[in-house]
């Protein structure tokens, strides 16, 4: 039958304090001392039991003195039976714990493993959509853009002006099915949008919007030198995302593009007025970018990651804008994800640790213990000793034959408790009916001569038969 809980050092510790009357109950005492530290997993029940056996064993001694010489024998059983088995237990337990957490690091490791070959597709798959949304969703509107500009040309024949119409609205139609892809691919890890180099430089990028048709002016003041990767990467896209923005619902409408570089870091701002009367709008002005709504939101994330802040909204003459700051140095780092699961490296030392404090438990505990309970066992020993010391002098004058009463005026108020060791040359006590010996100590000092040893009393009725000295 299984015991758990405090069954099984409640029981051990009866077959501890059985064993002080007869060692046989020894060996259940060890078996259940080991068991109760093998299988209860609580460290608390064991110590309570235990300390209320010491605490009973000290009861008992104190109140029963003549049971003072039974103390070593229960300090050794205490300690040894049931204490140090005890421990042995735990220690078994623990290296048992600690090997299945080996093994299941292994197990962890190798499902890491393959989850960081699918985050690896995953970051792939995120840089693929942000390239694909960040590069073609600007090139597919500029075409967009030139064909809607084509269209209003003077002199073209009537078919191409269709054909040009067809173009414009496959481009744009192009354009709603990149952002379906990404909706598809951008599932990835959001710090790739923070990495990488700019595809190209902010002036050119204008450039190329203007080459387009675009009515683009820029202002760029300072240099980007010192900028870090990031803030600079997340500058570029800014830009490129107004402009592609502007082009897609504002065709036709001025823009000014504003980028100034600064020790403190750099602040762009993208704005685009009204549109003109008579030139073809998709969308209206201020509407969020391609992929449903992704564009200004990858721009915060990015801006965010980057460390700066992000805003966007309508102007007061109907245009729109979005502005950006970026430190050359970030106050702070990026707020972190939850919270990551323990890691198993950190788990490992810390059970390897905690079995060794056991293994040194094992040794140190019951050491300790046995060498603090021999000293009280001792000192108690001690002061009961010198309650009944009798004085050599008033010794040498009792005589044999002298009254019992007479005796006792002289004698200390207190007796040993046990019977003194004597040794081989020690006189046997009277023999007969009715003779009864009392014990009394020499001196209470441990290292002097006369130490252990002992006088021994013996009356027979109400006289004293016979006075000697024991030796230890």
């Amino acid at each position: 039958m299984r015991m758990s809980g405090a069954a099984l050092p409640v029981t051990a510790a009866v077959c501890v304090g059985l064993g002080v009357t007869s060692l046989w109950w020894v060996l259940p005492a060890v078996g259940l001392s080991f068991l109760a530290g093998l299988r209860t997993e609580r460290v608390r029940p064991a110590v309570v039991v235990f300390g209320l056996l010491v605490a009973a064993g000290v009861l008992v001694i104190g109140s029963v003195p003549s049971w003072i010489v039974l103390g070593l024998r229960f300090v050794a059983l205490a300690v040894c039976a049931g204490m140090g088995p005890w421990l042995l237990g735990r220690f078994w337990r623990q290296s048992q714990e600690l090997v299945r957490a080996g093994w299941e690091r292994a197990e962890r490791l190798e499902r890491e493993q393959q989850l960081v070959a699918e985050q690896a597709r995953l970051r792939e798959r995120a840089r693929i959509a942000q390239d694909m949304h960040d590069a073609l969703g600007h090139d597919l509107s500029l075409i967009a853009l030139r064909a809607g500009a084509l269209t209003l040309a003077a002199g073209l024949a009537a078919p191409h002006r269709e054909a040009v119409q067809e173009l414009r609205a496959g481009a744009a139609a192009a354009v709603d099915r990149l952002g379906e892809v990404i909706g598809v691919l951008r599932a990835g890890d959001e710090s790739d949008a923070a990495r990488g180099p700019a595809d190209s430089d902010i002036p050119h990028l204008v450039a190329e919007a203007a080459a387009a048709g675009l009515d683009v002016r820029s202002t760029i003041a300072g240099v980007p030198d010192g900028l870090p990767r990031a803030a600079e990467h997340a500058a570029y896209r800014v830009v490129q995302e107004a402009l592609t923005n502007a082009a897609k619902h504002a065709p036709g409408a001025a823009v000014t593009v504003e980028v100034a570089y600064a020790d403190d870091g750099a602040r762009v701002r993208v704005a685009n007025g009204p549109v003109p009367v008579g030139m073809p709008v998709g969308m209206p002005v201020g509407t969020a970018a391609v992929g449903g709504g992704r564009g200004l939101v990858g721009l915060a994330e990015r801006v965010r990651l980057a460390g700066g802040t992000f805003a966007h909204g309508a102007c007061p003459d109907g245009g729109f804008e979005v502005a950006a700051v970026l430190p050359r140095r970030p106050a702070g780092p990026v707020p972190p994800g939850p919270a990551a699961a323990p890691s198993p490296v950190r788990e490992l030392r810390r059970a390897r640790r905690k079995v060794g404090r056991t293994l040194a438990a094992v040794v140190l505990v019951p050491v300790a213990t046995a060498v603090l309970l021999t000293v009280a066992l001792r000192v108690w020993t001690l002061y009961v000793v010198s309650l009944s010391v009798l004085d050599p002098e008033v010794y040498a004058t009792l005589q044999v034959g002298q009254d019992q009463a007479s005796v006792e005026r002289v004698l200390p108020g207190h007796r040993l408790p046990y019977r003194p060791p004597s040794g081989p040359a020690t006189p046997a006590p009277p023999s007969g009916e009715g003779v009864s010996c009392v014990h009394y100590a020499i001196t209470a000092q441990l290292f002097v001569d006369r130490a252990g040893d002992a006088y021994r009393l013996c009356f027979r009725g109400s006289r004293l038969v016979s006075r000697d000295v024991l030796t230890s």
